[in-house]
């Protein structure tokens, strides 16, 4: 299992691509955060979630 954005998810073996696909995220207004570290934009398809891994996708807002 995988914890993302704090719940248990079965992401395991899936890209974080893949992930973000599935789950409608838009990824031009996303960053990705694997175990502590910001994953840049390029690798999104080359790095799979992995069990045990914490991921964090924080959506940017505009407002004022």
């Amino acid at each position: 299992m995988v914890k993302i954005n704090g719940e248990e998810r079965d992401a395991a073996g899936q890209t974080i691509t893949e992930y973000l696909e599935a789950a409608n995220y838009n990824p031009k207004v996303i960053v990705v955060e694997q175990n502590g570290e910001i994953v840049s934009k390029e690798q999104y398809n080359d790095i799979k979630i992995q069990d045990g891994d914490v991921i964090e996708v924080v959506s940017f807002m505009g407002g004022g």
